[in-house]
């Protein structure tokens, strides 16, 4: 499964009431999105997932016809744990050990789109509890 190689958990999915629902079904998803808008920091949340794809789509062109041996997941949060990129490239070159073609550039391109992402647990930002993800500049120029 695609979502294990990347170490996606979905296990906690946002369930929003089905209110409204059968009147009118834009209002619901327009409700339930604005809630997940605020509870989650979008713009990192997206950059996230592009990368998950990005791993997805690469792993596949690497171990295309030997699907079996291609490994259970790339964690990204482990990535971001290491303290540098050279560790980084240790860690993706030993999870990678079973891939037959070259993958130093997978490696490179990889190293270079995680950086400056963050780990999974810090994407919650729990609304207004967390002022810095909601800075405004314009409100200090008053």
């Amino acid at each position: 499964m695609a979502a294990n190689r990347v170490g996606r958990r979905c296990n906690n999915k946002v369930h929003s009431p089905n209110r409204g629902a059968a009147r009118d079904p834009g209002l619901s998803l327009q409700k339930r999105q604005a809630r997940v808008t605020v509870k989650y920091n979008r713009k990192e949340l997206q950059r996230r997932l592009d990368v998950e794809k990005w791993i997805d789509s690469g792993l596949d062109e690497l171990y295309r016809g030997r699907e079996d041996d291609m490994p259970e997941e790339v964690n990204i949060d482990e990535l971001l744990d290491l303290p540098s990129d050279e560790e980084r490239v240790c860690k993706l070159k030993e999870v990678l050990h079973t891939c037959s073609n070259n993958t130093d550039t997978f490696i490179k391109e990889l190293v270079l789109k995680v950086q400056g992402l963050q780990k999974q647990e810090d994407l919650h930002n729990d609304g207004m509890e967390h002022p810095h993800l909601h800075h405004h500049p314009e409100a200090e120029m008053h």
